[in-house]
């Protein structure tokens, strides 16, 4: 650059170039002055690794979590005031904060000197189980009262849109976020009965006197806010705002320099000289193209001090807005001009509003820019069709003058490519006022409706002659269509002079499913979707414009009443939740915890960001970095590898390939079918071929890129289709049977065949994998790991070292969310980073970036499944026989137990007199499919529930009649021969219908679906049984230490690991229990193999039960020791009874142990007991779907859990509403997509959607079942984790009813074939209609698809 810097003219002088100027922040009202500020340095790396403010999360690094969300405020000259916004630090460029005060969650409060209220509702509220994107959403509340001390629940709406949460199913976090609201703080069920339960068919009297409660927590004790007593702006740093001379900055390092011009002229300067700058405000892209897509920029360019680029201006004919302005101040521009002005000028404001409502996160708006938006001319953008439909004007400049151009079908010249020079620079956009006679309405469908990238986006802009309705213009541009944002100038044209009615409808619609056809192979799938969604769109498009003429008095047809939902704009209600359980008895003592809702023991650390997870550990002396090698190919020879690159690189280490392993290059949890690192051939994209280990994370990622491997392909299997035409499967393959198939099926009255694909799941647990490894002397390795299975951890990594397991000690503080994910698949790194720090003898850190997690780890096994049952005319089951086939992956990890436990459950609550089920393991080449949530069981319960669907269609009769028909009774035994026994599945079932008043609810349903033809609603009532116990009988065991020190205080330690759900501070409710002393004398202080030995994983819902009777073990031991002492001092205290034992030398520390009797299982004879005991529950959902664009909405869902006599009822209700909305995105949203060739697609939170807080239900219920005790477990309870995510399947099956209701109204009926995940576009497919088959898909094997169903 220093060659070029004579060519910069006007603004910059020579020694503007040479210098490199200081940075100042303030954070947390402390000024830091940064020497040398790397312009490629995010503000989060800077926090973490620089500042050791480590509670500020790393989520996703491409700002699609809201995990490192902080607050940044500066003072704004022009409007002399504080701006405060919430922005994400992951993609904050440090270089672009000079003279701002940055908050952290440190900053606003912690447990030593006093919580700030957003951190202590959060937490008292239940909103916080592991804690890890606690910080970001403590930070986005923060950052709206700063801004709003009394804000709406649209407010809360729009400020938690860039948030995720995959625990709590967020009701306990806007629950307690609520009361800060303008309509306040909940009552609690305290003031005429709760505020939540309006038709939620509860009868609050009744729940009392059956002793229920419905109060999870005393809002009357939480702290006032008071907004005049936060922080203030540094006086320091206002002073040097208003102080300091405009000027040109410049900071640099070896690979880039940042500018930041003070004028335009600077900025013409720049880019003459450097065509190739890339402009930068938000960061929102160029972020994104460095850190996944390798790219480097020698030269960035802010302009955000240019005055030009950031001003509003209203002109004679629009606004005129800096190209620089962020989205966020336009938006609220556009929504003063339109309270301000005329309805007819306001049209284009408007359709560029509703585009921004649902445009990204508020952390994303409050920093992007409108000509970012413009100049990286992404062809799915939601803001260029209404800019183009409405020929919005540009002003282009260079150093040699300016132009104007406009926004119509010449703008974009190809792929990411618009007709501006590279010289140029985007200076302002003119976003016209509408007229009389014009009508602009914009649209959108996108996976999910909150923070999405959008599948078709469409703006249609149609001005009629005057008081007519012939149109003079009509201008319809589309994203999602092409490579390019397109305006349908064919048909725009086409119907110019034509009169608003069927006739154009008609021809529109037939043009248009001309001119927008698209290749089937084309980037992105769903061609046959996006096709049928221009035809929709338009269509409503036509209805509003239609009634619209109407209101004005013309004459035109009139819009039949059942088609008017079809123009209604959606607007996110305000969710209510109610949760009831059972009181304790009246005579429990107060300091017994046990039974009541108590709030998780760190809650108040995860919301205060003082919570230390495994990558927030502070970097040893000498550590190292590690960064993986993976294979790009699923399924070849590996001919050669060339490391030279990086290992010349200064900075690393070593490279370390399969030969370098010193003990075993085989693992795996059970098979050792896997290698440590491959050795000659890959079988999977992801596939850890080596790593690089260097000074820093920056370093080890570039070098490990440079490793160049030359390969030969060999044939591969993707699919389970494709797995049973090359016969590619594990064995053994398994077979349950019981009765007589064939007599069944000859009893049958109807005999129905059906198939069932259900799609894979990725855990999105918001900590990606981490390890720490730490070399100790005599040949010890210490690892912290964010593992659910640190036994195995340990024996893995000993097997990969050569040396023992009692070398190797595996600690887990806790873990931001597993859900089974880090069951198995976390050795994979711990053994990789284990190996490289025995061979360096150094400390070796890796953190996966959230792409590479889910590249190679796995998730839930995708099944298909083909089903042949026989039932009677009344709807009763009399034969079953069903197949699934999984898609294991390349190794066999845990796959042959998850199939398992799907036949296990292929009945799920219902008796089938003759049945059989057989599993297959498909073998394939993608990265090995592992434990999640259910473990199998969602996918057997799947299939059973699918084909008692196609029972109720085919017999015309409610579906919840055909479930309730075949519910088991008491005493009825399984396919596997186990008794049922205290079966309250009827209580739970009949208590649901009750509470939801079924007859009243599907009279409803059916007068709505009678009014509406484009909105349809169903229902559906799904029941759950799920059993309780590891499968494989040897791992239903736990062990537990506990110590009692000498001032009275306990630690206690198990086998268990803390993901979230509580389990510890279920651990500290029994201790506390059994020795009768307040939990505040108790402590956890982490899990490790080092205080118990050869522990089970944390998994299969089973970890309370085990652990709590180990550590109730070793309490009954510590009680009989201190007997004698209570009995000699009965008025003593528990510290003397302590103190009088230890100096009798009686041992105060106790081992405790526990084995679940009577477990063990032969399929080959099938006998024996499969599980301890079953956990029931019943829920009843009602949905709502768009049959024109296949979204839906939530609107209700009300749970019946039978969880026995609850530990804690906080806790449990967490696990029910967490496990129930991801079983919402495992259902309806959640689609893992892979390419022809292995490459998984979808890899972060841009391209992956789990359920975002619109996605709940509105109406939220979840009762307890109350006196249910469970005599098979712990103080009478029952395990929880996993049997409430089935549930969610009454969604997928309410979605199902109502698509019925819509194929009706087509003509079409019967059983109907729709797989997992119920997507906008499998929803709307489904709803055939005239647009569909306008746009049918091509046939398969004629083109090679995008994607491809695994």
């Amino acid at each position: 650059m220093s060659d070029t810097k004579s060519q910069v003219q006007n603004g910059f002088e020579t020694e503007t170039w040479s210098r490199s100027d200081d940075l100042i922040i303030f954070v947390n009202g402390k000024k830091v002055v940064e020497k040398n500020p790397d312009p490629e340095m995010t503000l989060l790396f800077y926090l973490r690794r620089k500042l050791g403010l480590t509670g500020t999360k790393l989520g996703c690094a491409e700002g699609g979590c809201g995990a490192c969300t902080v607050m940044i405020s500066r003072f704004d000259l022009h409007s002399q005031r504080l701006l405060h916004v919430a922005v994400n630090a992951c993609l904050a460029p440090l270089c672009s904060l000079h003279l701002t005060a940055i908050t952290t969650i440190e900053g606003i409060g912690s447990t030593a000197r006093k919580l700030h209220p957003v951190q202590e509702r959060l937490a008292q509220a239940h909103g916080s189980q592991c804690g890890f994107c606690t910080p970001g959403l403590v930070m986005s509340m923060y950052a709206l009262l700063r801004n709003n001390p009394r804000p709406n629940m649209e407010h809360l709406h729009q400020a938690f849109q860039g948030n995720l949460c995959r625990c709590t199913g967020y009701r306990p976090i806007l629950e307690g976020f609520k009361t800060f609201t303008q309509n306040g703080s909940c009552c609690k069920g305290r003031v005429n009965g709760c505020c939540m339960n309006q038709d939620q068919g509860l009868d609050q009297d009744s729940d009392q006197d059956s002793g229920l409660s419905q109060t999870l927590y005393d809002s009357s004790e939480f702290m006032p806010f008071d907004p005049t007593q936060e922080v203030i702006f540094p006086p320091e740093l206002n002073s040097l705002t208003r102080s300091t001379k405009s000027k040109a900055l410049v900071f640099r390092s070896p690979r880039c320099t940042w500018v930041q011009p003070d004028s335009l002229d600077q900025l013409l300067d720049l880019k003459w000289t450097f065509p190739e700058t890339r402009i930068v405000v938000g960061n929102t892209e160029v972020g994104i193209e460095v850190k996944f897509k390798n790219l480097v920029y020698p030269v960035l360019v802010s302009p955000t001090q240019v005055p030009e680029l950031n001003s509003v201006q209203y002109t004679e004919k629009g606004i005129e807005f800096g190209a620089a302005v962020s989205l966020d101040h336009m938006e609220t521009v556009l929504q003063d001009a339109v309270r301000s002005h005329p309805a007819h000028q306001t049209e284009v404001f408007r359709a560029i509003l509703e585009q921004l409502r649902w445009f990204a996160g508020k952390q994303i708006r409050n920093v992007a820019a409108l000509g970012g938006n413009i100049m990286t001319a992404s062809p799915i953008s939601d803001l260029n069709p209404v800019l183009m439909s409405t020929a919005a004007k540009l002003t282009l400049r260079d150093r040699e003058g300016s132009r104007v151009v406009q926004m119509d079908q010449n703008f974009f010249t190809g792929y990411r490519r618009t007709l501006v020079q590279p010289t140029e620079v985007l200076v302002s956009v003119e976003v016209p006022y509408s007229r009389e006679g014009q009508v602009v309405r914009a649209y959108k469908t996108s996976r999910r409706r909150e923070d999405d990238i959008s599948i078709v986006t469409a703006t249609f802009n149609v001005t009629f002659e005057p008081s007519s309705s012939q149109v003079q213009e009509l201008r319809l541009a589309f994203g999602g269509m092409g490579p390019t944002t397109v305006l349908a100038m064919q048909t725009g044209n086409g119907l110019r002079g034509r009169y608003w009615g069927e006739e154009l409808l008609q021809n529109a619609c037939f043009s248009l499913a001309d001119e927008m056809a698209i290749d089937p192979s084309s980037p992105g799938g769903m061609v046959s979707y996006r096709r049928t969604l221009v035809l929709s769109l338009f269509y409503k498009f036509y209805l509003s414009v239609l009634q619209n003429l109407r209101e004005q008095g013309m004459k035109v047809e009139t819009v039949p009443a059942e088609y008017l939902s079809a123009t209604e704009v959606f607007h996110p209600p305000t969710p209510s939740g109610v949760q009831v359980y059972q009181a304790v008895p009246s005579g429990q003592r107060l300091e017994d915890v046990v039974g009541r809702p108590l709030m998780h023991v760190s809650a108040e650390q995860q919301a205060s960001g003082e919570a230390l997870y495994c990558d927030d550990l502070k970097p040893h002396d000498n550590e190292l970095y590690l960064s993986l090698i993976c294979s790009t190919r699923a399924h070849a020879k590996i001919l050669s590898i060339d490391s030279s690159e990086a290992q010349a690189m200064p900075s690393v280490a070593c490279v370390l390939f399969a030969e370098d392993v010193p003990g075993s290059n085989r693992t795996g949890p059970i098979v050792y079918d896997e290698t440590v690192l491959a050795q000659g051939e890959v079988t999977c994209v992801g596939h850890v071929i080596g790593a690089v280990v260097a000074e820093t994370q920056a370093d080890a990622q570039k070098a490990a890129k440079s490793v160049k491997i030359q390969y030969e392909d060999l044939p591969t299997v993707i699919t389970i289709q494709e797995a049973i035409e090359a016969q590619s499967f594990y064995e053994p393959i398994r077979t349950l049977q019981k009765g007589d198939l064939d007599e069944g099926f000859k009893q049958s009255d109807h005999i129905l065949e059906g198939e069932l694909h259900m799609g894979g799941q990725e855990h999105f647990y918001l900590e990606t994998n981490v390890t720490v490894a730490v070399p100790r002397d005599q040949g010890e390795m210490e690892i912290f790991s964010s593992t659910q299975c640190p036994s195995k951890t340990q024996s893995l990594v000993a097997k990969a070292l050569g040396i023992a397991s009692n070398r190797v000690h595996v600690r887990v503080k806790r873990m931001g969310g597993g859900f089974g994910g880090k069951e198995s698949r976390t050795t994979i790194l711990s053994t990789v980073v284990a190996l490289a720090s025995h061979r360096l003898r150094r400390p070796v850190r890796c953190m996966l970036d959230r792409d590479e997690d889910m590249l190679v780890t796995g998730g839930r096994h995708p099944f298909y499944a083909k089903y042949k049952v026989g039932f009677s005319d009344s709807g009763r089951v009399l034969a079953l026989d069903v197949t699934y086939y999984s898609n294991a992956g390349n190794s066999l990890d845990l796959s042959l137990s998850v199939m398992e436990r799907a036949l296990f459950h292929m009945e799920n609550s219902y008796l089938i007199p003759n049945v059989r089920g057989q599993g297959v393991l498909c073998r394939t080449n993608l990265p090995s499919n592992t434990a999640f949530r259910g473990f199998g069981g969602p996918q057997g319960m799947m299939v059973c529930e699918d084909w008692i669907s196609a029972i109720a269609l085919r017999l015309g009769r409610a579906s919840e009649q055909i479930r309730e028909l075949n519910l088991y009774s008491e005493g009825d035994q399984t396919p596997y021969n186990q008794v049922l026994e205290n079966f309250t599945l009827r209580r739970c079932w009949d208590e649901c219908l009750d509470r939801v008043n079924i007859q009243d609810r599907r009279a409803k349903i059916l007068d709505f679906n009678k009014q509406n033809r484009w909105n349809k609603r169903g229902l559906a009532v799904v029941p759950t049984k799920f059993g309780i116990a590891f499968t494989a009988a040897f791992l239903n065991q736990a062990g537990a230490l506990v110590h009692i020190y000498t001032d009275g205080s306990v630690l206690l330690a198990h086998g268990g690991t803390e993901m979230g759900q509580g389990l510890h501070t279920k651990m500290i409710q029994v201790c506390s229990r059994a020795l009768a002393i307040p939990v505040t004398k108790i402590h956890v202080c982490e899990t490790s193999s080092h205080s118990v030995a050869n522990t089970s994983p944390t998994a299969a819902s089973a970890s309370s039960d085990l652990n709590g009777a180990a550590v109730l073990n070793s309490c009954k031991v510590l009680n009989q020791r201190l007997q004698h002492y209570k009995d000699r001092d009965p008025h003593g205290t528990w510290e003397s009874w302590v103190q009088a034992a230890y100096f009798d030398r009686v041992n105060l520390s106790a081992n405790g142990f526990y084995r679940t009797p009577d477990l063990g299982y032969d399929f080959e004879t099938n006998s024996g007991r499969v599980f301890n005991y079953f956990t029931y529950g019943v829920c009843c959902s009602e949905v709502e779907i768009d049959c024109l664009t296949g979204a839906h909405k939530n609107l209700s869902s009300t749970i019946v859990m039978d969880v026995g006599h609850s530990l804690n009822p906080a806790l449990d209700i967490g696990q029910v509403e967490g496990g129930f909305m991801q079983g919402v995105g495992l259902f309806t949203l959640e689609q893992l997509l892979y390419s022809p060739n292995g490459v998984l697609l979808t890899r972060g939170p841009g391209t992956y959607k789990i359920p975002g807080f619109g996605d709940i239900p509105t109406q939220l219920q979840v009762s307890l079942l109350r006196d249910a005790p469970n005599d098979k477990a712990l103080y009478s309870s029952k395990a929880i984790g996993e049997p409430p995510l089935f549930l969610a399947a009454s969604v997928f099956f309410a979605l199902k009813d109502a698509i019925d209701a819509a194929r009706l109204e087509s003509g079409l009926s019967g059983p109907f074939r729709l797989d997992s995940p119920a997507t906008a576009e499998r929803i709307r497919t489904a709803c055939a209609d005239r647009f569909t088959k306008m746009c049918p898909a091509a046939e398969p094997g004629t083109y090679k698809p995008w994607a491809v169903i695994v």
